[in-house]
């Protein structure tokens, strides 16, 4: 199984209570203080919490650790700290003037949000900050830090969280680590050229009660549920099966056999303890995943989960590749959102397509990666069409959500671990893997661009496949967003290596381009790579500029795509949610 983002440790970790309360972390206050919340009030109370009954619910040494522990740095002279919180947030951090900051006049802006100062000064020594509030205000304070004697220079020093970044207050200065678009455009003369702290806007759901409580429809039980394939190994001879169950389960086991035969083989199951403590109804449940090895090729395989001393789910079947080329198909969707919408649709593709290999989501699976209640709709919806042919997807902006990650998205599947050797760039959201005579980069653009170009070149430049996809969520090519980066850094070795097709989500609209060489249209699929962006749930489009290197383009969905290899000779099409045509195209090399 996946480990947390490092990160992540003192936000979404399993649940840890500390004895001690003069060393309570922000997290140890806050999962104690669900848990006692639990304990004390009824569901429907759930919803009533405010600022004033938490802070009364609370022991005066979890409010200190509240209002103490959540940003914490040392600096070596007397600094004024300069806190700018959103103007829109209706209720005041607790903390905040009890421990000495004082509203100024000024303001700071950024593209779309206006900021107060707040300010306090401080001896040298460690400073210690506390949460954004109860709420779950996404647009979360930052400060900055200046010295109170001009012209002596702050060192900063021992910060918590370890991954906070640090800049330098001016216009065009990011406000937000993960969103460099988002730049400052209103900056005092007085705060210019003093240290910014970047905010996590993720942060905001440390400390969150008020409004916080949510539901599943689909709580987990002893039965297991959410059965799921995915290949992270060899595609011919390797399978892994994902499911779920209630947290009492204490193991898991795959019974698997050849279709037509009685020989049973078991594989043992490695549980992870899911939680997510605001969801009322199922805080804690497990996800098992089994790696069945020694497959053979062109095998068909039947196979249930559960437990030894438990409950088994249904019969299903899968198939490993063949060992020879004999032809393929996939289905691939962009963006699904857990979407009641898509679901409906991508259980008919089954249907109509049993002959497929294996699916691919483009990124953005759910609309809140954090929520587990909309993981657990996304495998609702779907009805099980998982649990016969694998998924092998990406992670995309509401994935991997708020400057937070998407350790929830890596709990959730057994993918590849042979993506980019950089810190940077999580395990298993970043892989590759051949099917037959196809490459396949399954690329996480919420991760540093820089940071994979490199991996990207060396699996082009080794690959000796007939046909190479690129998947990946943020598109290249459209009217919305400009990803400048990603032509410069990824688009540029598609040229060079000639990858065939790449696939995208992220703008909820259908676009084929012309085949692209340098960034301009070329004559043929021969001479470039045809750039598609798919989206999985119903949508519209006010705005409907022209595109010049588009060759068609669709402004509702859900669609989904299909794929057929057979040699040298490759058949797309898009089709509707009915099973209509709306876009297709043959290339034969």
């Amino acid at each position: 199984m996946k480990s947390t983002f490092a990160f992540l440790f003192f936000v979404l970790s399993a649940c840890r209570t500390n004895s001690n309360p003069s060393t309570s972390s922000v997290k140890d206050v806050m999962d104690g203080a669900v848990t006692r919340l639990y304990q004390t009030l009824k569901p429907e109370q759930l919803d009533t919490i405010s600022q004033a009954y938490v802070l009364q619910f609370l022991t005066e040494e979890e409010k200190t650790a509240l209002a103490t522990r959540y940003l914490t740095f040392d600096v070596n002279v007397p600094v004024t700290v300069s806190l700018m919180r959103h103007q829109e947030q209706k209720v005041l951090p607790f903390w905040l003037k009890d421990s000495g900051f004082q509203k100024t006049d000024r303001v700071v802006k950024n593209e779309e949000y206006t900021y107060e100062v707040w300010q306090k000064a401080f001896p040298a020594g460690k400073i210690e900050l506390g949460i954004n509030g109860f709420d779950k205000h996404r647009p979360v304070y930052f400060i900055s830090v200046g010295p109170q004697k001009p012209g002596e220079k702050v060192t900063i020093s021992n910060v918590f969280p370890t991954h906070q970044t640090l800049d330098t207050v001016r216009v065009g200065a990011f406000t937000y680590h993960d969103w460099s678009d988002l730049t400052l455009t209103e900056v005092p003369e007085s705060l210019r050229g003093q240290t910014l702290f970047q905010t996590i806007r993720g942060r905001a759901r440390e400390a969150h009660l008020v409004g916080a409580f949510r539901k599943t429809i689909a709580p987990s039980s002893d039965q297991p549920d959410q059965v799921l394939l995915t290949m992270s190994g060899d595609p011919t001879s390797t399978m892994d099966v994902q499911w779920r169950t209630s947290s009492t389960v204490a193991d898991g086991r795959v019974k698997y056999w050849q279709t037509g035969t009685t020989d049973t083989v078991t594989a043992p199951a490695m549980a992870f303890r899911m939680e997510d403590r605001l969801l009322q109804n199922d805080r804690y449940a497990n996800r098992l995943t089994a790696n069945l090895t020694g497959l053979k090729p062109g095998g068909s395989y039947g196979y249930q989960v559960g437990s030894p001393s438990g409950n088994w789910s249904k019969p299903a079947t899968f198939k490993t590749q063949s060992a020879t080329a004999e032809g393929f198909s996939f289905i691939w969707f962009g963006d699904t959102h857990k979407s009641p919408d898509w679901g409906a649709m991508a259980q008919k593709t089954l249907a109509k397509h049993p002959e497929i290999a294996f699916y691919s989501i483009a990124g953005d699976l759910v609309s809140t990666g954090l929520h587990r209640d909309e993981w657990d709709e996304l495998w609702q919806y779907s009805g099980g069409i998982f649990e016969q042919k694998p998924l092998m997807p990406i992670p995309g902006n509401h994935d991997s959500q708020d400057g937070l990650g998407a350790w929830m998205y890596q709990e959730m599947f057994s993918l590849p671990k042979n993506g980019p050797k950089s810190p940077d760039v999580p395990a298993e959201q970043t892989y590759a893997f051949t099917y037959q005579n196809a490459l396949f980069l399954m690329i996480d653009a919420t991760s540093p661009i820089e940071a994979q170009t490199a991996w990207i070149k060396d699996q082009l430049a080794r690959s000796k496949a007939t046909w190479k996809f690129a998947f990946f969520h943020f598109p290249p090519y459209n009217f919305e967003e400009d990803y400048a980066g990603i032509r410069k850094e990824w688009c540029s070795l598609f040229d060079q290596y000639h990858v065939d097709m790449v696939m995208s989500g992220h703008v909820h609209y259908y676009l084929r381009t012309k085949p692209m060489l340098a960034e301009k249209p070329v004559g043929s699929p021969a001479q470039g790579t045809i750039y598609t962006i798919s989206i999985g749930i119903p949508s519209d489009h006010k705005v409907w500029p022209d595109e010049k290197y588009a060759v068609v383009r669709h402004k509702n969905g859900p669609l989904y795509q299909l794929l057929k290899m057979d040699g040298k000779t490759l058949v797309y099409q898009s089709f509707d949610q009915d099973g209509k045509v709306k876009d297709e195209l043959k290339i034969v090399k």
